[in-house]
């Protein structure tokens, strides 16, 4: 069954679809939620509240977007609030590198356990890299972990905060620009 006719089932009461759904989109909402959180206990928090307020707003669910990207609507502002409320700016660049599956792409990683120069130059660039992304303002971090992370088109991404499409274009760009500048500075005074 495709995920329209799993919404249309869900929205007469059928607990099964809203299953299904649910195990068809989790890996997704609970993988945002590790990037912007960095931790399993605040990424399982969102799971949960995304789906609950997902579950009680599916009567008003028009389908002028995908489900996927009506969850990711409601997932980013739940996580929106949550780091404002509490300006909780920390994403481990590890669970960055993660695919929406859990799993790790085997041509990412090369296998350096026998250079530690290399190691370590490694691990140093994922901390410089994490913290640039955490040193970004909330509007524009969210635009990066929505577009560059997970992927999403400027559409989806436009949909998902009710931005226009040039409005995200511009963020998506200025974002890119301040970790350029950021990771320019980085390697200047390293002499690389």
């Amino acid at each position: 069954m495709n995920e329209i006719e799993l919404v249309e089932r869900a929205k007469t009461g059928d607990t099964k679809a809203f299953e299904e759904l649910v195990k068809k989109t989790q890996d997704k909402i609970y993988n945002l939620g590790i990037k912007f959180f960095g931790n399993k206990e605040d990424a399982a928090d969102l799971l949960q509240e995304t789906y609950i307020k997902a579950y009680e707003s599916l009567p008003s669910f028009e389908g002028r977007s995908s489900f996927s990207t009506w969850l990711y609507r409601i997932a980013t502002n739940f996580a929106l609030m949550k780091l404002r409320k509490e300006k909780y700016k920390k994403i481990s660049i590890d669970e960055i590198k993660k695919r929406v599956d859990g799993t790790y792409d085997r041509n990412d990683l090369s296998d350096w356990k026998d250079n530690p120069y290399f190691h370590y130059r490694n691990e140093e660039l994922k901390e410089i890299l994490s913290s640039a992304i955490d040193s970004l303002p909330l509007k524009y971090k969210t635009i990066f972990i929505l577009h560059d992370i997970e992927g999403l088109s400027v559409e989806e991404v436009a949909k998902i905060l009710s931005l226009s499409i040039p409005t995200t274009k511009t963020r998506i760009h200025r974002s890119r620009l301040y970790l350029r500048e950021k990771l320019s500075d980085y390697f200047k005074k390293k002499g690389n």
